[in-house]
């Protein structure tokens, strides 16, 4: 497999099966994953049906996933104006909640009520991030995501 390089408006394609794709965008720091599926490999030429797909959610991702080609890239656009500032995101140690602010790496006190509906900062794994696509095209919960919400104690 050819190298590849972490490109801010890559399109990636994650292979979930034979013939299921679905794609991510990298970002400043982090990746959005489309609500989009297809049953073919779309080409460069095609790409621009993402310009209007709903984000899906938005992850921090191991680097090796473009470096050594897992998820190839199919080309480019330009980055959306919402794309531009990542929603919040939630720590947890034992008892105590933080909002993470993955723009600027700001972190503040926060509460349950504040970071239960938000996504755990954490850098995913990217046959975590495959299964998440696969559960949620599925119409099924995912275990990676409900180990990482927020717990009462």
């Amino acid at each position: 497999m050819k190298r590849q390089r972490r490109t801010v408006g890559s399109i990636l394609q994650v292979q979930l099966a034979e013939s299921v794709f679905c794609y991510a965008q990298i970002l400043d720091k982090q990746f959005v994953f489309f609500d989009y599926k297809s049953n073919k490999e779309l080409l460069d030429s095609e790409l621009d049906c993402l310009e209007k797909a709903a984000p899906l959610f938005y992850l921090s991702v191991y680097k090796d996933v473009v470096t050594k080609s897992r998820w190839l890239i199919k080309g480019k656009l330009a980055l959306r104006q919402e794309f531009h500032s990542v929603p919040m995101q939630f720590i947890q140690d034992g008892e105590l909640f933080e909002l993470y602010n993955p723009n600027t790496g700001e972190i503040t006190p926060a509460t349950y009520e504040e970071c239960k509906c938000l996504e755990y900062a954490a850098t995913w794994e990217a046959s975590h991030v495959e299964d998440r696509l696969r559960d949620h095209f599925n119409g099924v919960s995912n275990k990676w995501v409900e180990s990482l919400k927020p717990k009462r104690n």
